[in-house]
């Protein structure tokens, strides 16, 4: 990339059929939402993209599906996220083919890792790539919380080119921020918290990459470009339109991670006519009964809903 990747780069769904399979229709009009909402990136094969559940063949063809849609408008990130090193550069040599801006990558987990470990994972998976590697800060996945000085001197060695921060953890993102800032900005920030995103662009935030952008894109755009122009009053406005759109995650009952979260925004997209189905990952179930119209409740009541 000649330039920062900065704005609003949401973390794509990934549409399957009733049967399980990968949705290319529902995956083609899923990215075409973003494209027309004006978002400035999209980040494909990510935790809101299901990675966790896909064997390699999955894999390569969300990667194919959403480059070919892209067609260049705008850069694309995937995850190549993985448990090890070895792993992680094995996918990053599966997806060198395509166009892609950047890769993003999680701290290593299961086998237990600490600093040095982490320091060699970013760089050996960095000096093989063919695109700049973005760190993948999500404690509550991989069970370590990336340290905001130890990214800032990757960021600084030419390691890393931005975090992915969606550790929830606004006290280390502004930690991260500060330390960034004093060592020359060399990384890109941008925040997956999407509920205080208004916040992150206070303490330094360079964009977004909102798991709720998937719904409603356009929303997160408008919200980017008030923070550019410095009009904190629609920024406000905004993220508290989206926060109450984010009460569609709460909806379901006796469902947990993504079966919760990702599984709201599947079946608000349903809802909506972007995709066909809500179906998740095995071994998840969707989202049915009471809970969808609480959430066609919510979609109504931000504007998104044609026949409300």
């Amino acid at each position: 990339m000649t330039t920062p990747l900065t704005g609003v780069v949401p973390p794509l769904l990934t549409p399957l059929t009733a049967d399980g399979d990968l949705d290319v229709p529902s995956l083609e009009r899923l990215v075409a939402r973003h494209l027309e909402g004006g978002v400035d990136g999209l980040f494909a094969l990510g935790s809101s993209g299901e990675i966790a559940f896909f064997d390699d063949a999955r894999r390569a063809a969300v990667l194919e599906v959403v480059t070919g849609t892209v067609a260049g408008q705008v850069p694309v990130l995937a995850g190549v996220i993985d448990m090890q090193t070895d792993r992680v550069i094995q996918h990053v040599r599966a997806a060198e083919r395509l166009d892609l801006a950047g890769y993003v990558v999680t701290a290593p987990f299961y086998a237990i890792t600490g600093p040095q470990e982490i320091d060699t994972h970013f760089r050996a998976v960095a000096a093989a790539a063919d695109a700049p590697i973005w760190a993948y800060d999500i404690p509550v996945c991989v069970h370590v919380k990336l340290s905001p000085a130890e990214l800032a001197a990757l960021g600084s060695d030419g390691v890393l080119t931005g975090v992915k921060d969606s550790s929830g953890d606004d006290v280390s993102f502004r930690r991260l921020a500060a330390i960034n800032r004093a060592a020359g900005s060399p990384l890109t920030l941008l925040t997956g918290h999407e509920v205080v995103v208004d916040g992150a662009y206070l303490a330094g935030a360079d964009g977004s990459v909102p798991g709720l952008g998937n719904v409603d894109p356009a929303g997160y755009v408008r919200m980017d470009r008030a923070a550019r122009a410095g009009d904190w009053e629609t920024v406000r406005a905004e993220q508290d339109r989206l926060a109450a759109l984010f009460e569609i995650v709460f909806q379901p009952e006796g469902k947990a991670g993504p079966a919760a979260g990702v599984g709201a925004f599947k079946t608000a997209l349903r809802e909506l006519g972007v995709i066909s189905t809500n179906t998740m990952s095995t071994p998840m179930s969707p989202i049915e009964g009471g809970a969808v119209d609480r959430i066609r409740a919510i979609l109504a009541d931000a504007g998104l809903l044609a026949d409300a």
